[in-house]
């Protein structure tokens, strides 16, 4: 179990580095008014930038709400259930729901995301650099859900 634990880590650790991405989302929505009305530049700069950042956000976001349990779920019936019964739900439907989900966004965006990132595609509105980072972010996304159901999954059962 030491790599399980290993993966764990380091996706816990990739997971809290990326929550001080909602600081520079934040600056750069604030940021646009002032630099659409008084610079009268980079407001759309700063635009781009925010969206490929929050996107990261958001697929590390998505992470850590499944860790911690955070979801919306169908409560109101499995609080009656016992701690070794709900931890069963949880297992099972991450291997039957949720790593099925991953590995079909996997192989339907991937074509996609190569062929974005091969050619540094940009944003088509602005011609800004990074809209790649946008498609590779949702990329991550599913990447990353699939690696949390498969840790959720092998998780060694607790004596509940």
């Amino acid at each position: 179990m030491r790599g399980l634990e290993r993966i764990d880590r380091i996706l816990g650790g990739l997971i809290e580095a990326g929550r001080w991405l909602v600081l520079p989302v934040v600056l750069l929505l604030f940021l646009q008014w002032p630099l659409r009305d008084f610079v009268r530049w980079g407001s759309r700069e700063a635009n781009d930038f925010g969206q490929w950042v929050f996107t990261l956000y958001v697929s590390l976001a998505m992470t850590f709400a499944t860790r911690e349990r955070a979801h919306l779920a169908v409560d109101a019936i499995a609080q009656g259930y016992s701690a070794a019964v709900r931890a069963g739900l949880a297992r099972w439907s991450a291997v039957l729901f949720v790593a099925p989900w991953a590995l079909f966004m996997i192989w339907a965006i991937a074509p996609t995301v190569l062929r974005s990132v091969l050619v540094l595609e940009k944003f088509p509105e602005t011609n800004n650099f990074g809209y790649f980072l946008i498609k590779l972010a949702c990329l991550l996304l599913a990447v990353l859900a699939l690696l949390q159901a498969l840790l959720d999954a092998m998780r060694p059962r607790s004596g509940g």
